[in-house]
């Protein structure tokens, strides 16, 4: 990690331009939460779709801070909004990681001359198949 990434959280705009200009991203420490949240009922999806990107301990802990920074607007909006932007900033950090690491997974297993099996590459491609969708619904 970067000294600049151990220093502050990075926002969304940051994130958008090391993505522009092909600069590695940098993921700021992750903060437990004591707050709990319960994720509220969402329609019915087909089981590929229901593809899970993170941790339920990870997704847990995002959606906590997100109650905190959501409570927290009626005495501070403008922090609330700060926070906010660094929060959604470090999950598509995470997220870019998650895929990152899985196709470097992969990519480990080939240069050693390893064949992967199609059952491992056909549920990598769902994962991202299932994200790319979630990515266009938003």
């Amino acid at each position: 990690m970067n000294d600049v990434a151990k220093e502050r959280n990075l926002t969304t705009a940051e994130i958008a331009e090391a993505g522009r200009s092909g600069a590695p991203i940098e993921s700021p420490p992750q903060r437990p939460s004591a707050t709990s949240y319960e994720e509220p009922a969402r329609p019915a999806a087909a089981p590929e779709s229901r593809i899970q990107v993170f941790s339920g301990n990870e997704a847990q802990t995002f959606r906590s801070e997100w109650m905190e920074i959501q409570v927290g607007f009626v005495d501070e909006p403008r922090g609330s909004v700060e926070k906010a932007d660094g929060l959604v900033a470090r999950v598509v950090q995470r997220l870019a990681e998650v895929f990152a690491d899985e196709r470097a997974k992969l990519e480990k297993e080939w240069a050693r001359g390893a064949d992967v099996s199609t059952e491992d590459l056909r549920q990598a491609l769902q994962r991202y198949r299932s994200f790319f969708d979630r990515l266009l619904s938003v």
